[in-house]
């Protein structure tokens, strides 16, 4: 479609003005554009997002060059202008110029006439990280303790014996003060009780075989060698940090560098998994409220679903579907909505579909399949997904009611931010500056299990039984603690259906001077 000039109000059709009726909200809202019908955008037809709703999720789709990510930055500049703090998965390395003012030109002001827009040059409040320091961004870890053994088995794509073994491994080194903040720390658990001084060590609990051991370790490796060392250590990110707004009230916008995430897939799933992890078991529930809390854009979402196992994808669908209760908005920006599997997909209630090219019969099919996800309406949808121009999509939002929208072909507004990525030495200037710099640049490698079991002598395992006990004797720790296990850890495992939970779902005192619970997912909870 071309970008005519808008039509006023006094040539409006009905259908148009019916269709800009489902988007007269009453409470806060942000404005994405207008009612475009055949080649005219009608400036008095706002199409909107209610705030209250953004909790339901979303999906941004549409073929290359169509306009996802300047939708994206739309949508996030205007969260952060109403308050609402905004995290975005940056894999391109163009969003970080929603930190800029952005710069005026012919299209920007013809797009501004045309749907009605006061075009403002401005930037958001934003911070940027890194993924192990893997960039420019503030670096961003996590321990393995904090990480946990069920996201990190899905992540490892471990089978159900494995993933109860590594269970094991982490309830070991709870209970007996073995601090697992990086991978050698696990590495070194593992290896050790699978040594002739440490074999005994799980026994009683059901014990580690040499041949699970193994397969740990190697994925243990492919995961190293695709980047994840680094991710994992000290000092671990708060994802409270997420959640700052600036002075003025505006929401920060946190920017996370992913510029080769395609070759290292599991970096990515593995982090998004375990901040949202994170997020839930540390936010409170608050149901719907009248904005959210976060909300959070994961561009280039294949990536995160791409050769997922089954397990992985089961843990994002469970995320998506729980998250919601604690304020926290998803929204999945990619191609197509097939991209994004069903049970996903259908809990996305906020849809923004740019143009779709239908040249191989893939295409068509794929077209025929995001026209029938969308509610019922006067549009011949297969037609105009084609037509659409840049900056042109289809529309359908989720009403203060929970209704769907009726669905809307639109002309978008423009970002006012820089459409771009940002200018290196501003970037620079932009982390140097961050009061979270001191906290988490330098990396910090303090004594853990890693030290504790190298130096070690090997006749006395930690936690193990005094010498010379009598056998009956040192046989009944394990045996009272396999009894607690099996009562206290049924209700759990049931829940997850997951044999790993019944060896760590009760608290455990370490030397980190905190006791260890595990979340839902597997992860710690701070204390």
């Amino acid at each position: 479609m071309t970008t005519d000039q808008g039509g006023d109000a006094a040539g409006t059709p009905d259908a148009v003005r019916e269709i800009a009726a489902g988007y007269a909200f009453g409470g806060p809202a942000l404005d994405l554009g207008v009612v475009l019908q055949d080649t005219t955008a009608y400036r008095d037809a706002a199409v909107r997002i209610p705030l209250g709703v953004l909790n339901r999720h979303g999906l941004v789709a549409g073929a290359t060059g169509t306009g996802k990510t300047k939708t994206l930055q739309l949508i996030a500049e205007q969260l952060s202008a109403q308050g609402v703090p905004v995290f975005l998965a940056d894999i391109k390395g163009d969003v970080s110029g929603i930190a800029a003012p952005g710069t005026p030109g012919d299209r920007i002001s013809a797009r501004a006439a045309d749907v009605g827009q006061t075009w403002t040059a401005q930037g958001c409040p934003a911070e940027f990280y890194a993924l192990g320091g893997q960039g420019a961004g503030i670096p961003v870890r996590a321990t393995v303790t904090g990480f946990g053994p069920l996201l990190l088995a899905k992540v490892l794509d471990l089978n159900e014996t494995q993933e109860a073994s590594l269970g094991l491994v982490f309830h070991y080194a709870d209970r007996n003060g073995l601090e697992l903040y990086d991978l050698k720390d696990l590495t070194a658990v593992i290896t050790f009780l699978t040594s002739p001084e440490g074999k005994g060590e799980l026994k009683g609990i059901g014990g580690l075989s040499a041949a699970t051991a193994g397969v740990i370790l190697r994925s243990l490796t492919v995961l190293e060698n695709e980047g994840a060392g680094a991710f994992f250590g000290e000092p671990e990110f708060d994802t409270a940090d997420l959640l700052r707004t600036a002075d003025g009230g505006r929401g920060v916008v946190s920017v996370l560098e992913l510029p080769a995430v395609q070759d290292r897939p599991r970096l990515f799933s593995t982090f998004l998994m375990w901040l949202l992890a994170d997020l839930y078991q540390e936010l409170p529930e608050v149901g719907d409220l009248d904005r959210p809390k976060l909300v959070f854009f994961f561009d280039e979402a294949h990536l995160l679903f791409k050769d997922a196992s089954k397990a992985f994808l089961e843990a994002i669908t469970q995320t998506v579907r729980l998250i919601r209760s604690k304020g926290v908005g998803i929204f999945f920006v990619t191609q197509t909505p097939r991209d994004v599997p069903a049970d996903v997909l259908g809990q996305l209630g906020n849809r923004v579909q740019h143009a779709l090219r239908a040249f191989t019969p893939d295409d068509a099919k794929a077209l025929r399949a995001t026209v029938s996800t969308f509610p019922r309406s006067s549009y011949d949808l297969g037609e105009v997904l084609t037509r659409l121009g840049t900056g042109e999509a289809v529309v359908t939002v989720l009403s203060e009611t929970g209704a769907p929208t009726p669905v809307a072909a639109t002309r978008l507004r423009a970002p006012q931010s820089l459409m771009g990525p940002l200018d290196a030495a501003a970037l620079r200037a932009a982390v140097d500056g961050s009061p979270l710099a001191p906290r988490y640049r330098d990396a910090i490698d303090r004594e853990s299990a890693y030290e504790k079991l190298a130096a070690r002598p090997p006749a006395a395992p930690a936690g193990g039984p005094a010498a010379g006990a009598p056998r009956e004797e040192q046989h009944e720790p394990a045996r009272r603690e396999r009894r607690q296990d099996e009562e206290e850890g049924g209700l759990i495992g049931s829940l997850l259906r997951s044999p790993a939970l019944k060896s760590f779902a009760r608290s455990a005192g370490t030397q980190l001077g905190r006791e260890i619970t595990r979340s839902l997912f597997g992860t710690s909870r701070r204390r």
